[in-house]
Protein backbone atom coordinates (compact mmCIF):
# COMPACT_ATOMS: atom_id res chain seq x y z
CA UNK A 1 0.00 0.00 0.00
CA UNK A 2 1.45 3.56 -0.86
CA UNK A 3 0.72 6.07 0.47
CA UNK A 4 -0.58 9.39 -2.20
CA UNK A 5 -1.14 12.25 0.50
CA UNK A 6 -4.22 14.73 2.01
CA UNK A 7 -6.14 17.03 -0.27
CA UNK A 8 -8.06 20.19 1.74
CA UNK A 9 -11.53 20.58 0.85
CA UNK A 10 -12.73 24.02 1.25
CA UNK A 11 -15.75 25.11 2.16
CA UNK A 12 -17.54 26.95 -1.17
CA UNK A 13 -19.09 30.38 -0.82
CA UNK A 14 -21.85 31.95 -2.88
CA UNK A 15 -21.08 35.81 -2.39
CA UNK A 16 -23.64 36.36 -5.11
CA UNK A 17 -25.99 33.89 -6.68
CA UNK A 18 -28.41 35.37 -9.71
CA UNK A 19 -31.26 32.92 -11.28
CA UNK A 20 -31.07 33.64 -14.55
CA UNK A 21 -33.66 31.58 -16.21
CA UNK A 22 -34.78 27.69 -16.02
CA UNK A 23 -33.74 25.80 -19.20
CA UNK A 24 -36.28 23.44 -21.45
CA UNK A 25 -34.59 20.66 -19.36
CA UNK A 26 -35.53 21.78 -15.63
CA UNK A 27 -31.73 22.57 -14.58
CA UNK A 28 -31.82 26.93 -13.54
CA UNK A 29 -29.20 28.74 -15.24
CA UNK A 30 -27.23 30.82 -12.86
CA UNK A 31 -24.06 33.51 -12.13
CA UNK A 32 -22.89 33.31 -8.37
CA UNK A 33 -19.41 34.65 -7.56
CA UNK A 34 -17.77 31.89 -5.59
CA UNK A 35 -14.79 32.11 -2.82
CA UNK A 36 -13.58 29.32 -1.22
CA UNK A 37 -13.53 29.80 3.44
CA UNK A 38 -10.23 29.00 5.47
CA UNK A 39 -11.82 25.99 7.11
CA UNK A 40 -13.50 22.71 5.30
CA UNK A 41 -12.85 18.86 5.04
CA UNK A 42 -9.88 16.45 4.07
CA UNK A 43 -9.32 13.37 2.17
CA UNK A 44 -6.63 11.05 1.89
CA UNK A 45 -5.65 8.45 -0.18
CA UNK A 46 -3.86 5.24 0.14
CA UNK A 47 -3.39 3.20 -2.73
CA UNK A 48 -4.59 -0.20 -3.17
CA UNK A 49 -6.43 -2.83 -5.30
CA UNK A 50 -9.76 -2.03 -4.02
CA UNK A 51 -11.65 1.34 -4.48
CA UNK A 52 -13.11 2.05 -0.90
CA UNK A 53 -14.14 5.21 1.49
CA UNK A 54 -13.90 5.39 5.30
CA UNK A 55 -15.40 8.98 6.75
CA UNK A 56 -14.74 9.89 10.34
CA UNK A 57 -15.04 13.60 11.96
CA UNK A 58 -17.71 15.67 13.65
CA UNK A 59 -19.96 15.61 11.07
CA UNK A 60 -19.56 11.93 9.62
CA UNK A 61 -23.32 10.34 11.06
CA UNK A 62 -24.66 13.12 8.34
CA UNK A 63 -22.43 12.00 5.21
CA UNK A 64 -24.70 9.36 4.28
CA UNK A 65 -24.31 6.19 3.31
CA UNK A 66 -20.72 5.92 2.16
CA UNK A 67 -21.17 4.25 -1.29
CA UNK A 68 -23.60 7.38 -2.56
CA UNK A 69 -20.83 9.93 -1.21
CA UNK A 70 -19.19 12.18 -3.67
CA UNK A 71 -15.80 10.78 -3.26
CA UNK A 72 -16.84 7.40 -4.47
CA UNK A 73 -19.18 8.59 -7.12
CA UNK A 74 -16.22 10.85 -8.76
CA UNK A 75 -13.75 8.41 -7.94
CA UNK A 76 -16.17 5.66 -10.00
CA UNK A 77 -16.95 8.25 -12.62
CA UNK A 78 -13.03 8.38 -13.31
CA UNK A 79 -12.26 4.94 -13.03
CA UNK A 80 -14.88 4.68 -16.28
CA UNK A 81 -13.37 7.17 -18.45
CA UNK A 82 -9.50 5.72 -17.57
CA UNK A 83 -9.91 2.24 -17.73
CA UNK A 84 -6.62 0.95 -15.47
CA UNK A 85 -6.92 3.87 -13.55
CA UNK A 86 -4.72 3.40 -10.07
CA UNK A 87 -7.32 3.90 -7.15
CA UNK A 88 -7.27 3.25 -3.27
CA UNK A 89 -8.78 3.28 0.07
CA UNK A 90 -9.97 7.27 0.80
CA UNK A 91 -10.58 9.03 4.03
CA UNK A 92 -12.52 11.47 4.31
CA UNK A 93 -12.38 13.45 7.60
CA UNK A 94 -15.98 15.38 7.66
CA UNK A 95 -15.77 18.49 9.36
CA UNK A 96 -18.54 20.70 7.42
CA UNK A 97 -22.45 20.61 8.35
CA UNK A 98 -24.53 18.52 5.27
CA UNK A 99 -27.04 20.08 3.19
CA UNK A 100 -25.95 23.76 4.59
CA UNK A 101 -24.95 25.45 1.40
CA UNK A 102 -21.39 25.10 1.44
CA UNK A 103 -20.86 22.49 -1.05
CA UNK A 104 -18.91 19.95 1.37
CA UNK A 105 -19.98 16.84 -0.74
CA UNK A 106 -18.50 18.69 -4.31
CA UNK A 107 -15.29 20.00 -2.32
CA UNK A 108 -14.64 16.08 -0.95
CA UNK A 109 -15.39 14.93 -4.94
CA UNK A 110 -12.72 17.75 -6.09
CA UNK A 111 -10.05 16.51 -3.73
CA UNK A 112 -10.60 12.73 -4.56
CA UNK A 113 -9.85 13.96 -8.09
CA UNK A 114 -6.98 16.33 -7.20
CA UNK A 115 -5.42 12.99 -5.23
CA UNK A 116 -6.23 10.43 -7.71
CA UNK A 117 -4.72 12.91 -10.52
CA UNK A 118 -1.33 12.90 -8.46
CA UNK A 119 -1.33 8.86 -7.87
CA UNK A 120 -1.74 8.65 -11.32
CA UNK A 121 0.66 10.91 -13.06
CA UNK A 122 -2.20 12.65 -14.61
CA UNK A 123 -2.72 16.56 -15.30
CA UNK A 124 -5.72 18.58 -13.87
CA UNK A 125 -5.80 20.54 -17.17
CA UNK A 126 -6.81 17.49 -18.95
CA UNK A 127 -10.61 17.61 -20.38
CA UNK A 128 -11.36 14.28 -18.72
CA UNK A 129 -11.25 16.00 -15.23
CA UNK A 130 -13.70 18.59 -16.03
CA UNK A 131 -15.95 16.39 -17.69
CA UNK A 132 -15.98 13.89 -14.49
CA UNK A 133 -16.07 16.96 -12.41
CA UNK A 134 -19.95 18.14 -13.38
CA UNK A 135 -21.15 14.69 -14.11
CA UNK A 136 -20.84 14.19 -10.31
CA UNK A 137 -22.13 17.56 -9.59
CA UNK A 138 -22.84 20.92 -10.52
CA UNK A 139 -20.48 22.51 -7.71
CA UNK A 140 -17.63 20.12 -8.75
CA UNK A 141 -15.93 21.81 -11.35
CA UNK A 142 -15.62 25.28 -9.12
CA UNK A 143 -14.23 23.30 -6.65
CA UNK A 144 -11.35 21.59 -8.28
CA UNK A 145 -9.41 24.95 -8.71
CA UNK A 146 -10.53 26.66 -5.42
CA UNK A 147 -9.80 30.24 -6.51
CA UNK A 148 -12.57 32.81 -6.52
CA UNK A 149 -14.43 33.60 -9.92
CA UNK A 150 -17.53 34.15 -11.37
CA UNK A 151 -19.44 30.31 -11.79
CA UNK A 152 -22.37 30.51 -14.47
CA UNK A 153 -24.93 27.59 -16.24
CA UNK A 154 -25.44 25.09 -14.54
CA UNK A 155 -21.96 25.48 -13.22
CA UNK A 156 -20.34 24.47 -16.26
CA UNK A 157 -19.27 27.63 -17.23
CA UNK A 158 -16.58 28.76 -15.08
CA UNK A 159 -14.67 32.49 -15.78
CA UNK A 160 -10.74 33.44 -15.40
CA UNK A 161 -9.79 33.04 -11.40
CA UNK A 162 -10.02 36.51 -9.51
CA UNK A 163 -6.87 37.88 -7.31
CA UNK A 164 -9.59 38.21 -4.20
CA UNK A 165 -8.84 40.07 -0.97
CA UNK A 166 -9.62 37.86 2.22
CA UNK A 167 -12.60 38.89 4.06
CA UNK A 168 -12.67 37.76 7.31
CA UNK A 169 -16.07 36.34 7.73
CA UNK A 170 -18.24 34.18 10.34
CA UNK A 171 -20.17 31.29 9.08
CA UNK A 172 -23.34 30.24 10.90
CA UNK A 173 -25.58 27.28 10.57
CA UNK A 174 -28.70 27.20 12.54
CA UNK A 175 -28.68 22.93 12.60
CA UNK A 176 -31.33 22.78 10.15
CA UNK A 177 -30.76 21.33 6.56
CA UNK A 178 -32.09 22.96 3.18
CA UNK A 179 -33.02 20.89 0.46
CA UNK A 180 -32.12 22.54 -3.05
CA UNK A 181 -34.44 21.08 -4.83
CA UNK A 182 -37.00 21.73 -2.65
CA UNK A 183 -35.97 25.77 -2.67
CA UNK A 184 -36.02 26.16 -6.79
CA UNK A 185 -39.43 24.49 -6.17
CA UNK A 186 -40.51 27.56 -4.05
CA UNK A 187 -39.28 29.79 -5.80
CA UNK A 188 -41.32 28.29 -9.14
CA UNK A 189 -40.02 29.24 -12.27
CA UNK A 190 -41.77 27.57 -15.48
CA UNK A 191 -39.41 25.45 -17.81
CA UNK A 192 -37.67 28.02 -20.37
CA UNK A 193 -38.66 30.64 -18.18
CA UNK A 194 -36.19 33.69 -18.07
CA UNK A 195 -36.55 36.08 -15.43
CA UNK A 196 -35.73 39.68 -15.82
CA UNK A 197 -33.50 41.08 -13.50
CA UNK A 198 -30.52 43.25 -13.25
CA UNK A 199 -27.53 41.21 -14.42
CA UNK A 200 -25.01 40.26 -12.03
CA UNK A 201 -22.07 42.92 -12.40
CA UNK A 202 -18.79 41.58 -14.15
CA UNK A 203 -16.09 41.40 -10.89
CA UNK A 204 -12.48 42.70 -12.16
CA UNK A 205 -9.86 40.86 -12.45
CA UNK A 206 -7.94 42.45 -9.51
CA UNK A 207 -10.05 43.88 -6.71
CA UNK A 208 -9.36 45.66 -3.57
CA UNK A 209 -11.45 44.56 -0.81
CA UNK A 210 -13.47 48.05 -0.89
CA UNK A 211 -14.30 47.33 -4.40
CA UNK A 212 -15.44 43.09 -3.18
CA UNK A 213 -17.51 45.00 -0.76
CA UNK A 214 -18.91 47.49 -3.06
CA UNK A 215 -19.90 44.58 -5.21
CA UNK A 216 -21.36 41.94 -3.14
CA UNK A 217 -24.07 44.61 -1.58
CA UNK A 218 -25.25 45.34 -5.55
CA UNK A 219 -25.28 41.53 -5.55
CA UNK A 220 -28.15 39.28 -4.04
CA UNK A 221 -28.94 35.42 -3.61
CA UNK A 222 -31.93 34.99 -5.36
CA UNK A 223 -32.47 31.56 -3.28
CA UNK A 224 -32.78 33.27 0.19
CA UNK A 225 -36.30 34.59 0.36
CA UNK A 226 -37.39 30.75 -0.45
CA UNK A 227 -35.06 29.38 1.55
CA UNK A 228 -36.10 31.36 4.70
CA UNK A 229 -40.10 30.70 4.28
CA UNK A 230 -39.09 26.84 4.06
CA UNK A 231 -36.28 26.80 6.74
CA UNK A 232 -37.13 29.72 9.12
CA UNK A 233 -34.19 29.26 11.26
CA UNK A 234 -32.13 30.71 8.44
CA UNK A 235 -33.97 34.25 8.95
CA UNK A 236 -33.01 33.85 13.06
CA UNK A 237 -29.30 33.45 12.02
CA UNK A 238 -29.55 36.62 9.53
CA UNK A 239 -30.71 38.65 12.24
CA UNK A 240 -28.24 37.69 14.93
CA UNK A 241 -25.69 38.64 12.30
CA UNK A 242 -27.87 41.83 11.80
CA UNK A 243 -27.54 42.48 15.60
CA UNK A 244 -23.46 43.18 15.50
CA UNK A 245 -22.88 46.41 14.01
CA UNK A 246 -18.94 45.92 13.06
CA UNK A 247 -21.11 43.13 10.19
CA UNK A 248 -20.76 44.50 6.96
CA UNK A 249 -22.34 42.57 4.71
CA UNK A 250 -24.34 39.55 5.41
CA UNK A 251 -26.00 36.71 2.73
CA UNK A 252 -26.98 33.15 2.52
CA UNK A 253 -24.83 30.97 0.70
CA UNK A 254 -26.23 28.19 -2.08
CA UNK A 255 -29.43 26.97 -1.51
CA UNK A 256 -28.48 27.32 2.57
CA UNK A 257 -28.89 27.08 5.43
CA UNK A 258 -25.63 28.58 6.44
CA UNK A 259 -25.37 32.05 6.63
CA UNK A 260 -22.03 34.01 6.35
CA UNK A 261 -21.62 37.58 7.70
CA UNK A 262 -18.15 40.44 6.48
CA UNK A 263 -16.05 41.94 9.47
CA UNK A 264 -13.29 44.12 8.96
CA UNK A 265 -10.55 42.04 10.80
CA UNK A 266 -10.10 39.16 12.46
CA UNK A 267 -10.87 40.28 16.08
CA UNK A 268 -14.27 41.50 15.19
CA UNK A 269 -14.92 38.37 13.76
CA UNK A 270 -13.63 35.65 16.59
CA UNK A 271 -15.93 37.67 19.28
CA UNK A 272 -19.00 38.01 16.72
CA UNK A 273 -18.40 34.16 16.74
CA UNK A 274 -18.15 33.67 20.44
CA UNK A 275 -20.96 35.72 21.27
CA UNK A 276 -22.87 34.11 18.78
CA UNK A 277 -21.78 30.93 20.02
CA UNK A 278 -23.12 31.50 23.77
CA UNK A 279 -26.18 32.62 22.57
CA UNK A 280 -26.74 29.91 20.55
CA UNK A 281 -24.71 26.79 21.61
CA UNK A 282 -26.18 24.38 19.45
CA UNK A 283 -25.45 26.14 16.26
CA UNK A 284 -22.67 25.53 13.79
CA UNK A 285 -20.54 28.65 14.44
CA UNK A 286 -17.33 29.69 12.43
CA UNK A 287 -14.78 32.01 12.06
CA UNK A 288 -12.68 32.22 8.78
CA UNK A 289 -11.64 33.94 6.02
CA UNK A 290 -12.93 33.69 2.24
CA UNK A 291 -10.77 34.19 -0.42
Amino acid sequence: MVWVGTARAPAKINLTLHIESRRMDGYHELASLVAFAGIGDEVSLTESAELSLFVSGPRAAEAGPVEHNHVLRAARALQAARPGLRTGAFHLVKRLPVAAGLGGGSADAAAALRLLARLNGLSMDEAIFREVALATGADVPVCLDRRARMMRGIGERLDVPLKFPRLHAVLVNPGKAASTPAVFAAIGLEAGERVNARQHSQPAEDMSRAAVLALLNEGRNDMQQAAIELVPEIGDAIDVLSGHRECRLIRMTGSGATVFGVFDDCVATADAARRIRAAQPEWWVKPTVIG
